[in-house]
């Protein structure tokens, strides 16, 4: 079955680390049991002809749904001002669905250590 991805744009901090903790559901809003499951996420330019980032992904409470995406800040440390990225769900029989998208804003970070 096909879903829309839902959409999130946000703001982000250059050279700061990024996390983003997400609870995935389903249509009728119960979580969605991610055990066996593989979530990917990944920030491109909106032509998709430049990669800049794969997230890493930690999965914080499979039977709930419910998983951190995050961007170190050496990854944030080079990001564009704008870039897209988006979110895909594999499920355990291999489907592949994308279940987020967006745009990530970076703002200039002034302090660093």
């Amino acid at each position: 079955m096909a879903i829309a991805p839902g959409i999130y744009n946000t703001t982000i901090q250059r050279r700061a680390d990024f996390p983003l903790p997400l609870v995935f559901k389903d249509g009728d809003g119960n979580a969605i049991n991610l055990t066996g499951w593989t979530v990917l996420g990944q920030a491109w330019n909106e032509s998709r002809s430049t990669k800049y980032a794969d997230f890493t992904t930690t999965y914080t409470d499979r039977v709930n749904g419910s998983i951190s995406l995050s961007l170190s800040y050496t990854q944030t440390a080079t990001l564009p001002d704008e870039v897209q990225y988006d979110v895909m769900l594999i499920n355990p029989s291999g489907l592949r669905e994308y279940y987020l998208e967006g745009i990530l804003y970076v703002s200039e970070g002034y302090t660093t250590p």
